[in-house]
């Protein structure tokens, strides 16, 4: 097993350019193989989630074309640039109709509806993790829809089969408090469709500013769904997606509250550059979170800047930022008093079970926890214990976790490669602000 162990860390600064979103580049790299047109994708994220949507499109004869490659360079570092030759239509469907999509979210659902769509018959897989992941309450709304699906495997979770091609539009009804993914893998196929759609949504919607972020991307590329206090959409039929040409990826704002966190905890000043005041990003809003905390936070249209302060703990729902949740649950090792993060139940139906990975790990550096099925209670410890980190898969985890070498032992991670599903570099970079 890989193990990475980091030293106590006595201060962090410096700055930092932030990879691309990983919800962008995926719906970025997807749309552009959608539209007419040829898009120039800059900043784009190069992971494993979107190395897994690249092989798809490929799969679908989509030519993309990196910048390098269009200039005859040669490099080492991979280039961030590409230019999609769109499909102008939906997918023609390939010869090779199993599709393998690892453990990633933002390629396995908008995927699954957009093959719903497509006539003919297709095999959707994933690795262990995402074999452990629901898609029912998606694949319900579907068949309701016209398409025929059949679970290969666990029931409710991929591998699935897909009989696509049928699917013309209509009114169908999704649940909206487990993913805010299923509802943004219909917004974008359903415009596709022959005839008007419209979704409403059962429960509370969680996670809204990654449906925010989904509509703004459509919009960009020329085609438009409305809402209802997001509770009802309404997607006009016979739309087509349009190439806005360039479309730059801002910097992943999940990704950033890493450093955040750590200029925070550390000190600072840490500088992330690539986003900034006006990010599409939800995730943005980690930064109110910090601030009430006790970090010195200064934005820009392109940077943020952070500072430390003294921490306090936080009593606050965080269902809108659930990924950068899970930074505010390794911050509060930090605090003064204890943090309450309330409503995120979601954290549950994620790369793992992220409740109990979070409470089992926090433990282990000495903290008190308490879960129930939607919150986590954090007591910080007197001083972090050293402590090995099981990952679970999950790149969040280990990115979090990172965060307790800010005490006075030494943190190992095990797995820390498990970082290349959307931040492959992480450690690299958070060495270079360590102590500097």
């Amino acid at each position: 097993m890989d193990k990475l162990v980091i030293e106590p860390i006595n201060h962090f600064s410096g700055s930092v350019n932030l990879p691309g979103s990983k919800s962008l580049s995926n719906r970025a790299l997807l749309l552009a193989a959608l539209a007419e047109g040829e898009t120039h994708l800059e900043n784009l994220l190069l992971s494993e989630d979107t190395e897994r949507m690249l092989n798809a499109l490929s799969q679908f004869g989509i030519t993309i074309t990196f910048i390098n490659e269009l200039s005859g360079l040669k490099s080492d570092q991979p280039t961030t640039q590409c230019i999609v030759t769109g499909n102008g239509k939906l997918f023609t469907p390939p010869n090779e109709g199993h599709f393998s999509l690892g453990n990633a979210g933002t390629a396995i659902r908008p995927l699954t509806s957009i093959l719903s769509l497509c006539p003919g018959t297709f095999t959707i897989d994933g690795d262990q993790y995402m074999r452990e992941r629901p898609i029912a309450h998606l694949a319900e709304a579907l068949v309701k829809l016209g398409a025929r699906i059949s679970y290969l495997g666990k029931e409710g979770c991929p591998p699935i089969r897909v009989e696509g091609g049928k699917i013309t539009g209509g009114r169908v009804s999704v649940r909206g408090d487990i993913s805010s993914q299923y509802l943004t893998s219909l917004l974008m196929s359903l415009p596709l469709a022959p005839q008007d759609s419209e979704i409403s949504i059962i429960g509370d919607q969680v996670s809204k500013p990654y449906l925010d972020i989904t509509l703004d991307i459509m919009e960009k590329f020329g085609v438009h769904a409305t809402h209802s206090d997001y509770q009802q959409f309404k997607i006009a039929g016979g739309q087509q997606y349009q190439s806005p040409g360039k479309y730059l990826i801002e910097g992943d704002a999940s990704s950033a509250s890493y450093f955040y966190a750590a200029g925070a905890i550390g000190g600072g000043p840490v500088e992330v550059t690539g986003l900034g005041s006006e990010s599409v990003q939800g995730d943005i809003a980690f930064l109110d979170v910090i601030s009430a905390m006790g970090a010195e936070v200064k934005k820009t249209k392109h940077a943020v800047t952070v500072s430390g302060g003294k921490l306090k703990g936080v009593d606050m729902d965080l269902n809108h930022i659930p990924d950068a949740a899970m930074t505010i649950a390794a911050m509060a090792l930090f605090a003064e008093g204890p943090t309450r993060i309330r409503n995120i139940y979601n954290w549950r139906v994620k790369e793992t079970d992220r409740l109990h990975a979070m409470s089992t790990e926090l433990r282990k550096l000495g903290a008190t926890v308490e879960t129930g099925e939607d919150f986590i209670f954090i007591d910080p410890p007197a001083k972090i214990e050293p402590a090995t980190i099981d990952t679970y898969g999950d790149h969040r985890i280990a990115m979090c976790f990172s965060l307790a070498a800010f005490g006075e032992s030494n943190i190992t991670i095990n797995e820390p490669t498990v970082v290349a599903k959307t931040f492959p570099d992480y450690f690299e970079l958070f060495s270079k602000l360590a102590n500097p």
